[in-house]
C-alpha cells in the first residue's frame, strides 16, 4: 500500500548555498556595524552579519585580483586597487561602479583608508610611495616618498585638524606625514619587525603600536616618544584599544589607564594593561588547540586559531576577530564570549552530513583537523577542534544529535550536539588503527556501536557505552571489540544494514565484501564477495527496503547487488569520472550520485535510467546526504562549495526517455546530415520545438552531446533567430544550452591540451637505429609489426577521433538504435570510445609500454 503512493522524484532545485566569500587579504567592518567587507579574489562581499549572507558582490570587471579596499568612514564610498594598477569607486549598495581611474603607482597598492571626513583617500604602494586623493574633487593632492619598500600600513591622526597621516613600510619605522607640507616630521624607531597596527587614544594624544617583534609600544604623539615597551611573547597582527568610558572590571581593568587588546599568532585575546605593561586578562578557548605543537609553534602560524585581525565594534560592545584559516568570529565584550562564527573559506570539503533533531544544521568535514557545524537558517557556524590532522569522514546516528568522525590522525570521535543550545562536544575516542581512517559508519538502530575502516586495510568494529558521557569533561576511551583484515589496499566505505546485522566494505582493490555482524561480542564473518568492478570502490550502501547493495567506483559506474547470491543486478553508466558517494531516496526506488566530474545524477532504479543531473558544482562532489524526511539532500565539493537542494516539482527536462521523433534524429544522425537538413526544412514548428527540447536534453551529458551540437548547428544555420524564437519555450531550451555546451567545451579544451604531450613525446623520442622522422605517423624505417609503430597508430586514432566528436558516446547511440530497430554501422564501433576515461587509460597504457620497452 505504501508503494502505490510513492511518487518517484524527477528534479531537485538549488535552496541554499555555502560558498566561499573570503579568501584572505583585508577585512572591515562598516561604521553601522551591520555588514563585513572582505576581499575573495577579484570580489569585495559584503556578509550581512545578523543574516549570515552575501548581500552584495562588487566584482572587478577586468578579472584581476583585488590589492587593497576601503571604505569610507560615512559607509557611502567604496573604492578597489586591482593588480591592473586601477582605483575604481563603488556605490556599494547598488554593486556599481561610479568612477575609475589610473593610479599613479608603479606597481600594485597595498594598502589603503579614508580619513575622518570621507574626502581623502591614502594609498601606500609596494614602491615605496603613499598618494593622497581628493575623491570628491577627483584628483592626486600629494605624492609622498621616502618609505623603503612596501608601505603596508597607512592610518590618518583622529583630528583632522592636525593633517597627519602615519605609515609603515618594510624599514619597521613609523613615519609620521604633515600633509601641510607633505614633509615626514619624524620617524617613530621601536620595533625590530613589520609594524602591523596603529591604535589611537580619543583624544589623539597616544597611540599603541603592534608587530610581529612580540612586542607593543605606547607612544606619546605630542613629544614623538616611547611612553612604554610591552613584550606580550607573540607576533601581533592587531591591536585594540578599550573604550575608556566603559566598565571592564570584569576582566581585571582597575584604572582609566590605556589597556589594549592584541590578537596574534597564539589565537588568544588578551588585554594588557600599558602603565605596567601586565596582561590583566587572557581568553579561555572552548578546547585545546590541536596537539603536537609548542609554544612556538603558533609563531609559525602552523595553528589554525593564529589570528591575522582584530577588528572593534564600539556601538555594540563587540568585537570581530579573523583567523588564518579565515574564519570570523564575533566576541561580546567584556565577557568575550563567541555571538557568531562565520567561515570565509572552507577549503576542499571532503564529507557533509545533516544533524540536529529537524535536520536544521549541517556538520562538515573539510580539508583541516577542524569539523564546522552550521545553522542552515543563518548559515553562522561553530568550529569544533579534537582531530589533530585532517578530517576525511563523517556519519550521523538515527536520532541526529550523535555522530562520529574519523581522521588521517588514526583516531574516531563521538560527538553530541545539544538540542537545546546547539552545543557540541566531543564525548568519546578511540585511537588504534595502523594508519588513516578514511571511513566510518554508526548503527542504525540505535546508539550502540561505530564501525571504521582504514588504510590500513582493517575493519574495527567500536562499542559505545550504555549511557553516553553529556559533556567533553568525561570522555569516553574507545576499544576496538573486532579487527578484521578486510582488503589488500585501501578500505574506501563501510556501511551498515538497517537491521544492524549486516556490514559491506568497498575497497581500493576493486572489491565489495559483505560481513555478519553477529551478536554483541562476536567476530565479523565473512558472507560474500562482490566482484565487477574495474577499479577501486569508492561507495558502498546498503537499501532501505530491499535485499540489495549498491556501490560506486573509479570505473565511473554504478552497480546493484543482490546479498542472496552476490550476484550484478543492474549497472548504472553515465558519468565520465569516478563515481565517489551514492545514496538511496524515494525510499530505496532511487539512487542520487555523485562524481568526479561535479555532477550529481538521479536515478530510477526500475527502469535504468538517468533522471536529473544536477550542476552546481565545478569539481570532486564529495559529501552527499539527504534527511530523514527525504526532503532535502546537501552535496559538497572540492570547489569549497556546499549546496542545498530541496524536492522540486517542477518539469523534468533531463529524462532520457526515447521518443518517435528522437529515435528519427538519432537514424538522421547516423545515415548523413543532408537528411537531417532535409528533414529539419519540412517539419512543423511543434516538432522543431520537441526537437530543441530533445536537444537541450542530450546537451546534458558529455554522452550525446554531439548529437545535440549536430542538430543545433543545422537547425542554426536554416532557421532565422527570429523565426526561431518564435517556437514555444525556444528561448529557455537555448540558454540551457550555453552553460552545458561551455562545460563541454572546457572538457574538450583540458582533453585537446593533455594529447599535445603525446605528439611532443613521440617527436622527441628516438628509436634506436632509427632516423629522426617529422611527422607524427610511424616513421618509415620503423618496421609495420613495431608494437611501437602498432600502438600509436591505435592510440592517436582513438584520440583524434574523440577531439572531432565531442567524445561523444558510441553506447548511447546504440541504445537510441536499438529502441528504434535500427541497424548500426559496424566500423564506427572501433573509433569512438565510450567516454574520455577511455582515452585517459590508453594514454596510460601506452606511456608504460614506451617505459617498459
Amino acid at each position: 500500500m505504501a508503494k502505490s503512493n510513492l511518487q518517484f522524484k524527477t528534479n531537485y532545485a538549488v535552496s541554499s548555498t555555502i560558498e566561499p566569500f573570503y579568501k584572505g587579504g583585508k577585512v572591515q567592518i562598516s561604521k553601522d556595524e551591520k555588514f563585513i567587507f572582505c576581499t575573495c579574489g577579484t570580489r569585495v562581499n559584503v556578509l550581512q552579519i545578523v543574516t549570515g549572507k552575501i548581500v552584495h558582490s562588487i566584482e572587478q570587471d577586468d578579472q584581476e585580483d583585488i590589492t587593497s579596499f576601503a571604505l569610507s568612514l560615512d559607509d557611502e564610498i567604496l573604492v578597489t586597487a586591482s593588480k591592473a594598477l586601477l582605483l575604481k569607486q563603488w556605490d556599494w549598495k547598488q554593486a556599481q561602479c561610479t568612477r575609475s581611474w589610473r593610479a599613479i603607482h608603479n606597481v600594485p597598492i597595498a594598502s589603503m583608508t579614508f580619513d575622518p571626513t570621507s574626502t581623502l583617500l591614502a594609498t601606500g604602494g609596494c614602491d615605496g610611495t603613499i598618494k593622497l586623493w581628493d575623491v570628491v574633487k577627483q584628483y592626486c593632492t600629494h605624492n609622498l616618498k621616502g618609505s623603503s619598500g612596501v608601505v603596508h600600513l597607512v592610518e590618518f591622526h583622529p583630528d583632522i585638524s592636525l593633517l597627519q597621516l602615519f605609515s609603515s613600510a618594510s624599514d619597521c619605522g613609523i613615519r609620521m606625514w604633515d600633509l601641510r607640507s607633505s614633509q615626514c616630521l619624524c620617524v617613530l624607531q621601536s620595533h625590530y619587525s613589520p609594524v602591523t597596527s596603529l591604535a589611537f587614544t580619543s583624544d589623539g594624544a597616544s597611540m599603541v603600536s603592534s608587530g610581529r617583534d612580540k612586542i607593543c609600544t605606547v607612544w606619546d604623539l605630542k613629544s614623538r616618544t616611547t611612553r612604554r615597551t610591552v613584550p606580550v611573547y607573540e607576533a601581533v597582527e592587531s591591536v585594540v584599544l578599550l573604550p575608556e568610558d566603559e566598565d571592564f572590571s570584569e576582566i581585571g581593568v582597575k584604572t582609566k589607564e590605556i589597556h589594549f587588546i592584541t590578537a596574534g599568532s597564539k589565537g588568544v585575546l588578551r588585554v594588557w594593561d600599558a602603565s605596567s605593561a601586565r596582561c590583566v586578562f587572557a581568553q579561555t578557548l572552548p578546547s585545546a588547540p590541536p596537539a603536537g605543537g609548542s609554544e612556538e609553534g603558533g609563531e609559525e602560524y602552523g595553528d589554525p586559531r593564529s589570528l591575522t585581525y582584530c577588528l572593534p565594534l564600539p556601538s555594540s560592545l563587540r568585537l570581530v576577530t579573523v583567523t588564518a584559516e579565515h574564519n570570523i568570529l564575533l566576541y561580546q565584550l567584556p565577557s568575550f564570549t563567541t555571538q557568531q562564527q562565520f567561515v570565509g573559506f572552507n577549503d576542499e570539503v571532503l564529507d557533509v552530513k545533516f544533524l540536529g533533531k529537524g535536520d536544521t544544521h549541517i556538520v562538515v568535514a573539510t580539508n583541516s583537523s577542524q569539523l564546522k557545524v552550521f545553522e542552515l537558517a543563518t548559515s553562522s557556524c561553530k568550529i569544533l577542534y579534537g582531530h589533530t590532522d585532517t578530517v576525511l569522514s563523517l556519519d550521523v546516528f538515527k536520532k541526529g544529535s550523535l555522530f562520529v568522525s574519523c581522521a588521517k590522525d588514526k583516531s574516531v570521535r563521538v560527538w553530541r550536539q545539544d538540542p537545546d543550545s546547539g552545543q557540541v562536544c566531543c564525548v568519546a575516542q578511540g585511537c588504534s588503527h595502523g594508519n588513516a581512517v578514511g571511513s566510518i559508519t554508526c548503527s542504525r538502530m540505535k546508539e550502540s556501536f561505530v564501525v571504521s575502516g582504514s588504510q590500513d586495510c582493517t575493519i574495527k568494529v567500536w562499542d559505545l557505552p550504555e549511557t553516553i558521557p553529556e559533556t567533553d569533561g568525561d570522555m569516553f576511551q574507545l576499544n576496538a571489540r573486532v579487527t578484521e583484515k578486510a582488503h589488500d589496499k585501501d578500505v574506501n566505505s563501510v556501511a551498515v544494514s538497517p537491521n544492524d546485522k549486516l556490514l559491506v566494505s568497498g575497497s581500493q582493490d576493486r572489491l565489495a565484501k559483505l560481513w555478519s555482524l553477529g551478536a554483541p561480542g562476536a567476530d565479523l564473518a565473512l558472507l560474500g564477495v562482490f566482484r565487477g568492478h574495474r577499479r577501486g570502490v569508492w561507495c558502498v550502501q546498503f537499501s532501505p527496503m530491499d535485499q540489495v547493495l549498491a556501490s560506486s567506483s573509479a570505473d565511473g559506474s554504478v552497480k546493484l547487488w543482490s546479498l542472496q547470491d552476490f550476484s550484478c543486478l543492474k549497472t548504472f553508466e553515465g558519468h565520465d569520472a569516478s563515481v565517489l558517494k551514492l545514496i538511496f531516496v524515494s525510499r530505496g526506488t532511487q539512487l542520487l550520485t555523485s562524481g568526479s566530474d561535479g555532477l550529481v545524477k538521479l536515478w530510477t532504479i526500475k527502469t535504468n535510467e538517468c533522471v536529473k543531473t544536477l550542476d552546481a558544482h565545478q569539481d570532486k562532489v564529495w559529501g552527499l546526504h539527504a534527511t530523514r524526511k527525504d526532503d532535502r539532500v546537501v552535496t559538497a565539493s572540492a570547489d569549497s562549495n556546499i549546496t542545498v537542494w530541496t524536492v522540486s516539482s517542477g518539469p523534468n527536462r533531463l529524462t532520457n526517455v526515447v521518443f518517435p521523433l528522437a529515435q528519427l534524429l538519432v537514424f538522421l544522425l547516423k545515415v548523413t546530415t543532408c537528411y537531417l537538413e532535409s528533414y529539419v526544412r519540412i517539419t512543423t514548428g511543434i516538432d522543431k520545438t520537441s526537437m530543441l527540447r530533445y536537444c537541450a536534453v542530450w546537451n546534458t551529458n558529455a554522452r550525446s552531446c554531439l548529437d545535440a551540437q549536430a542538430v543545433i548547428q543545422v537547425m542554426l544555420t536554416h532557421l532565422s533567430p527570429e523565426e526561431l524564437l518564435q517556437y514555444q519555450g525556444a528561448r529557455a531550451h537555448l540558454e540551457g544550452l550555453i552553460p552545458y555546451t561551455e562545460r563541454h567545451m572546457q572538457r574538450i579544451g583540458r582533453l585537446l591540451q593533455a594529447s599535445m604531450f603525446l605528439d611532443y613525446m613521440w617527436q622527441k623520442m628516438r628509436v634506436t637505429g632509427a632516423p629522426a622522422s617529422p611527422s607524427v605517423n610511424c616513421p618509415p624505417n620503423l618496421p609495420t609489426s613495431s608494437p611501437y609503430c602498432f600502438y600509436f597508430i591505435y592510440f592517436s586514432a582513438l584520440l583524434h577521433t574523440s577531439i572531432s566528436t565531442c567524445t561523444s558516446s558510441y553506447a548511447h547511440l546504440s541504445r537510441q538504435c536499438k529502441s528504434a530497430k535500427l541497424s548500426l554501422f559496424a566500423p564506427m564501433a572501433y573509433l569512438l570510445p565510450t567516454s574520455s576515461c577511455l582515452l585517459h587509460t590508453l594514454y596510460i597504457d601506452f606511456l608504460f609500454f614506451l617505459l617498459c620497452h
